[in-house]
């Protein structure tokens, strides 16, 4: 898979139809493991939620394992913007 880019995922057509999991599984590993941008914990795990909602099961464990190292508060903003994310694409 083509190395992906935070910025260019926010506003990319993905192709004719909504990206599958895979590809948003992609970002969420990127930003959990601080692959070619720093590690944000909050914007993997709603990365993870959007794969996992787009049928990804490996982002399903993924998003478990991040959200033991985070906050109640950290997972609720990860939440809040993958709504909003989902509300806007």
């Amino acid at each position: 898979m083509a190395r992906l880019d935070g910025l260019s995922m926010e506003r990319a057509d993905l192709g004719a139809g909504p990206a599958d999991g895979m590809a948003y599984y992609e970002l969420g590993v990127m930003y959990a493991a601080g692959r070619d941008v720093a590690v944000d914990r909050v914007t993997a795990h709603k990365w993870l939620n959007i794969a996992a909602m787009r049928g990804c099961r490996e982002a399903v464990s993924l998003r478990s394992e991040l959200a033991v190292e985070m906050t109640s508060a950290e997972i609720a903003a990860a939440q809040r913007e993958a709504r909003l994310w989902l509300s806007r694409n």
